[in-house]
This record gives structure tokens, C-alpha cells and sequence, in this order.
């Protein structure tokens, strides 16, 4: 689940991170009232204003705007709520702005003695173990950095039995290039990242950039932040923060409805129960010269309600031109999912894509026999490599 990021910031302060104070905005009264109270927290006179939505880039898509005086909030954030941003981790439509982060200015007005870095944790997948990975080189695309000046980026692992250590610390702030204070506070900066990493079972903490002030402070000027989906039943207050708006709509509905749904670019919507099974169904329909169009799991508890729901969800993509129903029935009976592919067909009708269903395991041939005698549009395989086959030549 992804986070905003004030609120991956609030999570960042609960463990004792410096944050670029903010408060969040739905308007730009709200916005301006904000801003009053900052200075009167802050001190601060000019006023950062973020667009908050899940993607990366805001700044070159103009979300993130400064204004220079507290007259100026109100402008600011109107020109940012309600826009379509689009940002390189956008699609081309982008994403409407629902809210705006009013933020202090951490960079003061006429001092130069900044510096910025890039800090991330993050669980490193070859290895098995979380890494620290960080850069003199804050306030770029990471992307970038690692393309042209790969020598700039270091990476740090953390032994899951031992935790970060303090000397580990110290080797990225001395990495880092800091010295005295900022030595100091980065130390604790880089010990209190890595303890709400691990408190809020994220997936991944980003902070570009780190900055250091001119009176050597560290602190996170922005939060990206991705915390574990089978993690959140242990965090309540995190998964509040969930922000349906910000997500694919068609993979919402599925969620609540108990379906796994990820939509993907091919022709071939894939319905099947078990994530190694739709891996399988995938790999298989690419080999044999398709693309699938989605991945759809219905779990266990394949009826005839389930069935039609994911049906009606991987009927709204257009793109799609045919469907391959793969069931494996070890804990749901074949026959009891073939019964519910011909109820969902008979409800839904006016469908006019090719149906291909594979039903093996128990009951599977009671199940062949249901689909066959139905008097529908649907075809029965055998073998996965058969219905592959088939779809392929439907299409």
C-alpha cells in the first residue's frame, strides 16, 4: 500500500525523524489557514505547496510550487488542486490532485551552505536482507544517477540477526561527506529511518532529498513510502491512510470483493485460483504467441457469485478479446465452478468474446460434461497447453 507523503512523513516523525513541517489541504482556504498556523509554529514565511498524489516527478508536472509570502497560498494551491498531474510516473492522463501539502521552506532565503542526498531502505531481493542505499546526489532521479554516475551511489546491508549497527551509521554519514554536527544528526537521522522501516513493515522508505541545512540539521524533506500489504492487520492506523482515489478503480472493486486483480496490457483476461497457477496460465498463453490482460485470482471459494463478479471486471477492459477460465479443484469441486461459468454467462449474456475453460481435478469430468451441454458460446480443454492453443486460435 502506498502512502501520501505527509502521512509517510507522520510516520516518519513518530520515530523521532526531523520532517519538513507540513499540514495537508483539501482547498485553498484551508491551504491559507495552514500556512498562518506554520508561521506561528515555524516562523517560516514562505511556504512549500505539494501536490499529494501516488507518483514521483510532481515537481517537473508543476505540483510542487513555492510561495513566496503568505498572499500567495491561496493562488498556489488553486493552481495545483483539481489539476490533472502528469508526472514520468504518471500514465498520460495522470492523476487528479485531491489535496496539497503546505509546507515550511527549509532552504533560508540567501544561505547556500546546503546540501542535499538521497537516503532509501529497502529490501534487496538477491540477497535476502534489507539495504540501506544512498547518494551524495539528492534531489535527482536515482534513475539517472545510477545510468551515469553509478560510482556516486552506495548501498549498506543490514544482517536481519544483528539490525543496523552504530558504525554502520557512521560509515554513511562519513560516505556522505559530513563532518561535525551534521556527522552527528545524520547518525541519528539514518538509526531512526531504519527503525520505522522496520516498525511499520514498509517495503520501502524514500527520502529525496535528505537535506542538511546551513545550521548542519538533517532532516527529510519528502517521504516516499510503500508499506507490506500482509503486514497491515499488525498496523490499523496505517491502513486508514489508504487512499482508494489514488488507486486503479477496477482493482479496488476486486479487492473487495475478495478477487486478487492486477490489470495488465494484452488481449487475454485470465481467470483462474491460486497465484502459481496464474503464473503458469500467464507464462503459457505467452508461449503461445497471446498476451495476457490480466492477472485474476478467485481463491478457494470459486461460486457461482465470484465468478460472475470477475467476469464483470475483466469484461470492462476493452481491450480484451477473449477469456481463459483456468480451475484447479482441490478445494473447490470442478462441477461447482463449471455451474457457476454457465449462471454468470446466462446473467450477464451479451457476451461476445471467445470463453475458454480448463477445469481440472475434482470432479473434473462431471464438470467438462456441464459446460458442453450448456447450449452456450463456451469452450472446454483438457490440457493447459491445449486451452493456450485455443484461445490463441480464437483470437
Amino acid at each position: 500500500m502506498n502512502l501520501h507523503e505527509y502521512q509517510g512523513k507522520e510516520i516518519l516523525a513518530g520515530y523521532g525523524v526531523r520532517i519538513q513541517r507540513g499540514k495537508v489541504a483539501q482547498t485553498s482556504a484551508e491551504a491559507v489557514a495552514h500556512a498562518k498556523s506554520l508561521t506561528e509554529e515555524t516562523g517560516t514565511e514562505w511556504y512549500v505547496v505539494k501536490a499529494q498524489v501516488h507518483a514521483g516527478g510532481r515537481g517537473k508536472g508543476g505540483g510542487v510550487k513555492l510561495a513566496k509570502g503568505i498572499d500567495k497560498v491561496e493562488a498556489v494551491a488553486s493552481s495545483i488542486l483539481g489539476m490533472q498531474l502528469v508526472t514520468p510516473q504518471t500514465s498520460a492522463e495522470g492523476k487528479k490532485v485531491h489535496q496539497v501539502l503546505v509546507a515550511e521552506d527549509v532552504y533560508y532565503p540567501g544561505e547556500t551552505e546546503t546540501s542535499e542526498f538521497y537516503m532509501s531502505v529497502l529490501l534487496n531481493r538477491s540477497t535476502g536482507r534489507n539495504m540501506i542505499m544512498y547518494s551524495t546526489e539528492g534531489g535527482m532521479d536515482i534513475e539517472a544517477v545510477a545510468e551515469h554516475t553509478p560510482e556516486l551511489i552506495f548501498h549498506e546491508e543490514i544482517d536481519p540477526k544483528v539490525g543496523l549497527t552504530g558504525f554502520q551509521a557512521r560509515k554513511i554519514a562519513f560516505n556522505l561527506g559530513l563532518s561535525g554536527a551534521a556527522f552527528k544528526d545524520m547518525t541519528k537521522f539514518v538509526t531512526a529511518l531504519y527503525s520505522a522501516y522496520e516498525g511499520a513493515d514498509a517495503s520501502l522508505f524514500e527520502i529525496n532529498p535528505v537535506l542538511k541545512t546551513s545550521d548542519n540539521k538533517i532532516l527529510a524533506v519528502d517521504a516516499k513510502v510503500s508499506i507490506d500489504d500482509n503486514a497491515l492487520f499488525r498496523h490499523q492506523d496505517i491502513a486508514a491512510m489508504r487512499d482508494t482515489r489514488e488507486e486503479d478503480a477496477t482493482e479496488v472493486e476486486a479487492g473487495e470483493a475478495g478477487l486478487n486483480f492486477v490489470k495488465l496490457d494484452g488481449t487475454v483476461g485470465c481467470m483462474v485460483n491460486g497465484a502459481g497457477l496464474a503464473m503458469a496460465t500467464m507464462d503459457i498463453i505467452k508461449m503461445a504467441g497471446g498476451s495476457p490482460a490480466n492477472f485474476l485470482d478467485v481463491g478457494g471459494t470459486a461460486d457461482a457469485a465470484r465468478v460472475e463478479q470477475a467476469f464483470r471486471i475483466i469484461l470492462r477492459d476493452d481491450s480484451v478479446k477473449a477469456i481463459l477460465v483456468n480451475i484447479f479443484g482441490g478445494i473447490v469441486r470442478c462441477d461447482r465452478v463449471a455451474q457457476g461459468v454457465v449462471d454468470a454467462y446466462k446473467n450477464m449474456g451479451n457476451i461476445n468474446i471467445p470463453i475458454i475453460v480448463r477445469l481440472q481435478g475434482t470432479n473434473a469430468v462431471e464438470a467438462k460434461k456441464l459446460i458442453d451441454e450448456s447450449g452456450l458460446e463456451v469452450h472446454s480443454a483438457i490440457a493447459l497447453q491445449e486451452a493456450a492453443d485455443l484461445v490463441q486460435a480464437l483470437v
